[in-house]
């Protein structure tokens, strides 16, 4: 069953956390956040191919390949986070959605907000940073 949602429609803490309204929300912010950055993606890629010329000045050649480098990193980045778009979508559908996958507490609505994607909450998160700092230190 889909719950239409209106544009102007925000979760709000004093609903039913994940009811069936936020997770129809949340689904959709996904899907447009994909749908964007698959067209980004395909605009880069047409980009790509329009900048496949030779330059006959070896400096011209050398920002081309640089531009090229970097666009390539950006759309790697780019295929990751799509994973992780697809995986939050996957946990709308078996319900786990919006809950830390550390302690099981819900996630707060202004994280999601920020970051759709999320798997932790705040407090996880900077514990899980402060275990990467020290670990890194080492």
């Amino acid at each position: 069953m889909s719950v239409e949602i209106d544009q102007e429609y925000r979760p709000r803490e004093d609903e039913p956390f994940m009811n069936e309204r936020q997770r129809e929300y949340f689904r959709h912010k996904l899907l447009q956040w994909k749908e964007d950055i698959l067209r980004e993606a395909k605009e880069t890629l047409q980009h790509l191919q329009d900048e496949n010329q030779n330059h006959p000045d070896i400096a011209d050649r050398a920002s081309s390949e640089t531009d090229r480098a970097i666009e390539l990193r950006a759309r790697d980045r780019q295929r990751k986070l799509i994973a992780k778009i697809d995986a939050a979508l996957e946990r709308i559908d078996d319900g786990s959605y919006g809950y830390c996958e550390e302690t099981g507490e819900p996630i707060s609505l202004k994280r999601l907000e920020a970051r759709p994607i999320a798997t932790l909450s705040i407090e996880a998160q900077e514990r899980h940073e402060r275990r990467e700092r020290v670990y890194r230190d080492d």
